[in-house]
C-alpha cells in the first residue's frame, strides 16, 4: 500500500503484544506513526509506566468521549496527550526523577534492546525470545548483557525487576 498509517489505537493489556511492547515495535520501524494506549482505570500503573516507551497518548477507557476526541486531534497534530485521570500520577512519577535526568532510561537502549527488555518483563525465555525475533540466543544474550550494562543492573532478575517497576511487563 501507498498510504502510511497516522495513528495506531492499542489496548494496553493486549496479547500477544502488550501495550508498551507495540510502542517499541512500532517506534523501532522508523514511521512517524503515533500510539494511543487505552486501558481499564485500574491500569493507571501500567499506562503511566508506559511513558518511556514512548507512546503519544494514554487513556483510561473511562474518558469522556469529548476528552477523547480532543486528544487524538492533538496528537495527529504532533502533540503528547494524557488524559486528565492520569495526570497526577504522571507528575508523582516525575516528581521522583533526578533532576537534569532525561527522565526515561530506555533511551540509552537500541530499539532491539528494548523490545527484549519487555520480553524478559514478559519472563519469557531466552529460546523464546530468540524465536519470536528471529534472531540467534547468541545475540539475545548479547542484547541482555548490554542490557545489564546499561540499566547497571546485575542478571536477567534485576532485569524483570526493574522492568516491573517502570511499568513494562505484560499482565500475567
Amino acid at each position: 500500500s501507498t498510504g502510511s498509517i497516522d495513528l495506531i489505537f492499542c489496548e494496553a493489556r493486549a496479547r500477544p503484544l502488550a501495550g508498551p511492547e507495540v510502542v517499541t515495535r512500532v517506534s523501532a520501524l522508523g514511521k512517524a506513526t503515533r500510539v494511543i494506549l487505552l486501558g481499564d482505570p485500574e491500569d493507571r500503573s501500567l499506562l503511566v509506566g508506559a511513558l518511556a516507551c514512548g507512546a503519544a497518548g494514554f487513556f483510561t477507557k473511562d474518558a469522556s468521549p469529548e476528552e477523547f476526541m480532543e486528544g487524538v486531534e492533538a496528537i495527529l497534530a504532533g502533540h503528547y496527550v494524557i488524559a486528565r485521570d492520569l495526570v497526577q500520577p504522571t507528575l508523582v512519577r516525575l516528581a521522583g526523577q533526578v533532576p537534569g535526568d532525561s527522565g526515561n532510561p530506555l533511551d540509552q537502549l537500541s530499539a532491539a534492546e528494548r523490545t527484549i527488555l519487555l520480553m524478559v518483563g514478559q519472563a519469557q525465555s531466552i529460546r523464546t525470545i530468540a524465536a519470536n525475533r528471529g534472531i540467534s540466543q547468541k545475540t539475545v544474550r548479547n542484547h541482555l548483557a548490554n542490557i545489564y550494562r546499561k540499566l547497571e543492573l546485575r542478571n536477567r532478575s534485576e532485569a524483570i525487576l526493574w522492568s516491573a517497576r517502570m511499568g513494562l511487563t505484560a499482565p500475567s
